[in-house]
């Protein structure tokens, strides 16, 4: 079962009005009004209302539309939490009743959140990707395909590039600033970071001549972008953003190994330090291009996905 739980804290004033809305989309079930039981956390703040009800996920996007029409974003508050489990005949109807596919359902409020979750340039995402390209460097050094793995796995970059695209689509200037504040600071501060221990590294002789020579077969194709990096930066930006929009983290998981953004930095500081010039052009053209690529597919995605649902959600309402 694919079904969220709401709550809405209103203003006894308009609770009627939020159950209208709620008893108007057959995808909602086990309605239920608490009267004046929200206590007041502010002074000259009155007892609210708190009206509760499960949602299909299909029927969310216009229910949360219903709500935000009665300013509740100002006058009360509306939550959506995930449901793990839902049993009952009424919920099966209610999913059966809602246009389209759970999976499939497009929740923008959702989706700007979890975006603009991921893009918050914190001390923990910067600590993330500083951490992530130190350990693609030694992954580097040492020639080792699992290091980079690890890396790509570890980096938090997709985060910023989705909220990215969700400010670009929703033509949100407000959603623009973090996630380029994060990608801005967070990849310069992680190549000085990364250089810096390559340069010390390299100081007491504890760089492999190996990779001095430009002796890395295993690893050598972070530096060396090529068609197929633009095809799979794309494939992985399709990916990471139909993994964010289904709210299914699982697939994020090989997104982030199939790119090499944080490797990518991770080569230019190394190379710049060790006066491999070529090679860290090569990996600065390969950041680049996969930040570029997976911006640009996910820009794509949603809006295919924006248009797909809108067509849906007007076929059910035709009918």
């Amino acid at each position: 079962m694919s079904v969220l739980h709401l709550r809405v804290v209103t203003p006894t004033r308009s609770a009627d009005d939020v159950l209208a809305v709620l008893r108007a989309d057959a995808g909602v079930v086990n309605l239920v009004l608490h009267r004046g039981v929200v206590v007041p956390t502010s002074p000259g703040a009155g007892v609210a209302d708190l009206v509760e009800a499960d949602v299909a996920r299909e029927a969310v996007d216009d229910v949360v539309d219903g709500l935000q029409a009665l300013d509740l974003e100002r006058t009360g508050s509306i939550v959506l939490e995930s449901v793990d489990t839902a049993l009952g005949d009424a919920v099966a109807r209610a999913e059966e009743a809602a246009p389209g596919e759970g999976d499939d359902a497009l929740i923008w409020e959702q989706v700007e959140r979890a975006a603009d979750g991921g893009a918050t340039a914190s001390a923990t995402f910067y600590a993330f990707l500083v951490l992530a390209t130190l350990i693609a460097a030694v992954g580097l050094l040492t020639d080792s395909q699992v290091l980079i793995v690890g890396a790509m796995v570890l980096g938090p970059e997709f985060g910023p590039l989705a909220a990215l695209a969700v400010a670009t689509v929703r033509r949100r200037r407000d959603l623009v600033a973090g996630p380029l504040r994060a990608l801005g600071l967070g990849f310069p501060l992680a190549m000085v970071v990364t250089a810096a221990g390559v340069a010390a590294l390299d100081a007491v002789g504890l760089v492999p001549q190996e990779f001095l020579d430009g002796r890395r077969p295993l690893t050598s194709f972070v530096a060396s972008p090529d068609v197929f990096s633009v095809v799979v930066a794309l494939l992985a930006g399709i990916a990471g953003t139909l993994s964010l929009t289904s709210a299914k983290s699982g697939p994020l998981v090989g997104v982030f190994i199939s790119v090499t953004t944080v490797p990518a930095a991770a080569d230019f500081a190394a190379g710049v330090v060790t006066a491999q010039y070529g090679t860290a052009l090569g990996a600065l053209g390969q950041l680049v291009l996969n930040l570029a690529c997976i911006l640009l597919a996910a820009v794509a995605t949603l809006r295919v996905q924006h248009a797909v649902w809108r067509r849906v959600r007007g076929s059910a309402r035709a009918a």
